[in-house]
C-alpha cells in the first residue's frame, strides 16, 4: 500500500487452539479475572499461570472484596478445554495446583487511585507502556487476512474436536498462514497452510490429513486464495500425539502476537490475559484497537496504526500518534486532530466506555483478542465511523 511496484512479499501469522499450553495458561489467568469481576467489578487482578505436565502453578496479585476459589476455577476451565481423560499426562481432576496468590503493590495501588471530582471516576495507568491498535480493509473484521485465517482454522480445529464430538483429536493444536502480496501491499495468494493437530495414537496420518482437510481447511479457506501451488501442510513430522502441558511447558502471555495481529501490527510487548483493565498495557491496546478500526470504517485510510504511550500513574497518553502508511485520505496529522475530539484516551474513560469492567475476558484468551465480531467485544465496534467521516469531509 505504501508504493507500487512489481516486488512481491510474503507475510505469515500462527494461531493456536485452546488445548495449546501457553493458551491454557491464558484461559485459566482470564477465567480467574472474570470470577473476580462477576463479584466485584473493581477488583485489581494480575494473575500468571504455569503449565507443566500434571502440574499447575497459579501466582500474581490479587486486591477484590470478592473470594473466588481460584483452584476450582483453574480446574472448570481445564475440564472445558478437553483436559479430562487421567493418564494422559494432564487432566483437571488430577493435575497438582499450587498457589502464590497476594495483594497488589501498594506502589502501584497508589499510581491507580486518583482522587475523583463528583461522581467522575479518575484512574491513573497501572504500568508504563507503548501500546498499539491496528486496522486494515483486507476483510470485514478489518485484521489483516493471514491473522484472520489462522485464527479461524485453529477456532474450526477446535469447534470439529468439541461439537462434531470427533474422538481420535485431542485439545492441542496449531495454524499458520503464508500469504503472498503485491507490490501495492495487497493480498494476492495463499503461498502454504500449515495444520497440525493433536490426535490419537492409532490413526494414520493418512486418514488425518484427509479429514483435516476436509472439515478444517475446505470449510474455512476461500477456494478464490488457493492456487495449484498452494503448499497444504497437515502435521507436518507425521506424528502429534504428546501435546499440551505434558508435552511443552505453558505460560500467560507467550502468545502475544497470535493474540493481536499475527506479526503485521507492532506490539508494546505487554501481555493481555490475567490483567485487569487498570493494567493499560491490556486495556490502551483495546482502546488502540477500537480507534484505528473506527478510522479504517471511516475510508479515512486503508490501513492504519495507533499508538498510545502511557506512564504509569498517568490518566492520559504521553503521546498518541496515528500512522496511516501512505494509504489516508487527509494527512495523518489532521485524523490525529480528529480522533482527539472524537475518544477520550483517559483511562478511567475507556474502561467505561468499552465496557471493560464486565467479566468478558475468558472469551479474548483464544482464538485473538481481535477481529471476533460475534462476541459482543465493544472494541471491535464502529459506532463512531460515522462522526470521524462527517467531519473529515
Amino acid at each position: 500500500m505504501e508504493g507500487h511496484d512489481d516486488r512481491t512479499y510474503f507475510v505469515t501469522s500462527e494461531s493456536v487452539t485452546e488445548g495449546h499450553p501457553d493458551k491454557v495458561c491464558d484461559q485459566i489467568a482470564d477465567g480467574i479475572l472474570d470470577a473476580y469481576l462477576e463479584k466485584d467489578p473493581k477488583s485489581r487482578v494480575a494473575v500468571e499461570a504455569m503449565a507443566s505436565a500434571n502440574t499447575l502453578m497459579l501466582a500474581g496479585e490479587v486486591t477484590s472484596k470478592a473470594q473466588v476459589d481460584v483452584v476450582a476455577k483453574a480446574r472448570e476451565i481445564i475440564r472445558k478445554i478437553g483436559y479430562v481423560e487421567c493418564g494422559k499426562g494432564f487432566d483437571a481432576d488430577t493435575c497438582m495446583i499450587f498457589t502464590n496468590i497476594h495483594n497488589q503493590s501498594q506502589d502501584i495501588s497508589m499510581g491507580v487511585t486518583k482522587s475523583g471530582h463528583g461522581e467522575k471516576e479518575v484512574l491513573g495507568g497501572g504500568d508504563q507502556g507503548i501500546m498499539y491498535g491496528y486496522a486494515v480493509d483486507e476483510t470485514e473484521s478489518l485484521m489483516p487476512l493471514p491473522c484472520h485465517m489462522a485464527n479461524r482454522l485453529a477456532e474450526r480445529l477446535a469447534y470439529v474436536r468439541k461439537v462434531q464430538n470427533v474422538d481420535f483429536l485431542y485439545p492441542d493444536g496449531k495454524t499458520q498462514v503464508t500469504m503472498k502480496y503485491n507490490g501495492a501491499g495487497e493480498p494476492v495468494c495463499i503461498h502454504s497452510i500449515v495444520v497440525s493437530a493433536q490426535h490419537r495414537e492409532e490413526i494414520p496420518h493418512n486418514v488425518l490429513e484427509a479429514f483435516i482437510r476436509c472439515t478444517v481447511i475446505d470449510p474455512v479457506i476461500d477456494p478464490r486464495w488457493l492456487t495449484p501451488d498452494t503448499r497444504i501442510h497437515v502435521n507436518p513430522t507425521g506424528r502429534f500425539v504428546t501435546g499440551g502441558p505434558a508435552g511443552d511447558v505453558g505460560v500467560t502471555g507467550r502468545k502475544i502476537m497470535a493474540d493481536t495481529y499475527g506479526t503485521i501490527g507492532k506490539h508494546g510487548g505487554g501481555a493481555f490475559s490475567g490483567k485487569d483493565p487498570t493494567k493499560v498495557d491490556r486495556s490502551a491496546a483495546y482502546m488502540a484497537r477500537y480507534v484505528a478500526k473506527n478510522i479504517v470504517a471511516a475510508e479515512l485510510a486503508r490501513r492504519c496504526e495507533v499508538s498510545l504511550a502511557y506512564v504509569i500513574g498517568g490518566i492520559e497518553p504521553e503521546a498518541i500518534t496515528v500512522n496511516t502508511f501512505g494509504t489516508g485520505r487527509i494527512p495523518d496529522s489532521h485524523i490525529e486532530a480528529l480522533i482527539k475530539n472524537v475518544f477520550s484516551f483517559r483511562v478511567a474513560d475507556y474502561i467505561s466506555e468499552l465496557n471493560l469492567r464486565s467479566p468478558q475476558y475468558l472469551k479474548t484468551a483464544a482464538y485473538g483478542h481481535f477481529g471476533r465480531t460475534n462476541q459482543g467485544f465493544r472494541w471491535e465496534e464502529t459506532d463512531k465511523a460515522w462522526i470521524l467521516k462527517q467531519l473529515a469531509f
